[in-house]
């Protein structure tokens, strides 16, 4: 059995994380790159935010779009991104305001949970060019004993590397990390019985900093 961290060490973590933050979803970028070709044609990130994501995957992409549903996030993207860039932002339901595809690459960070999760696939699934490449980071509901053991790993290498990345100072939250959020409420065993129904043949793994990754190519 997980024996869980002490709550006075739990509750130090906290406040130092909270004073060293850093964006754990774009720890996950430079992976979802090795995961898509060299070069391909269109690109969707869903959820964009402020356009981290969608500024790297214009560098291999003739078109990206990004979409988001807040409007304040999208208008940050449109100001940080250089004009000469190959990426458009729409203020966008992630279900319903798709902009017409389809896409050779999708992806859709810490954002999956905010959304009707089968439905949500559904969506991504038919917007997916054939031979195209769907990458998910995702959140999922602590519940295993292996939930816990990364969960406890993942602690104090998360101060660790907010330390190293903020140079030991104090530091202002990331404007990527600032939209609002709300817990995962689906299990990571229950997100693998999801995908595994919409997307056969995906790989599920598993990942640090309370994230969990999903690739599926479609035929």
């Amino acid at each position: 059995m997980t024996t869980p961290l002490p709550h006075r060490v739990l509750r130090a973590l906290d406040e130092f994380n909270a004073a060293h933050p850093w964006d754990h979803n774009a720890h996950y970028h430079r992976w979802i790159l090795r995961q898509l070709p060299r070069r391909f044609d269109t690109a969707l990130d869903i959820g964009c935010g402020s356009g981290d994501l969608v500024r790297l995957l214009a560098t291999r992409a003739d078109e990206v779009q990004g979409i988001d549903s807040d409007p304040a996030i999208i208008s940050r993207a449109q100001r940080l991104t250089p004009p000469a860039t190959a990426a458009t932002f729409t203020l966008a339901d992630a279900l319903t305001g798709v902009p017409a595809g389809p896409y050779d690459v999708i992806t859709c960070v810490a954002t999956l949970h905010h959304l009707p999760f089968a439905e949500a696939l559904t969506v991504f699934r038919r917007h997916l060019a054939p031979g195209g490449t769907l990458v998910v980071v995702g959140l999922s509901r602590t519940q295993t004993a292996g939930d816990h053991l990364l969960g406890a790993a993942a602690s104090p290498l998360n101060a660790a590397i907010g330390w190293l990345k903020n140079k030991g100072r104090r530091a202002p939250r990331p404007a990527s990390m600032t939209a609002p959020t709300r817990p995962a409420e689906m299990s990571f065993s229950d997100i693998v019985g999801a995908v595994h129904d919409a997307l056969p043949g995906a790989r599920l793994r598993r990942r640090l900093f309370w994230r969990y990754t999903l690739v599926w190519r479609r035929r």
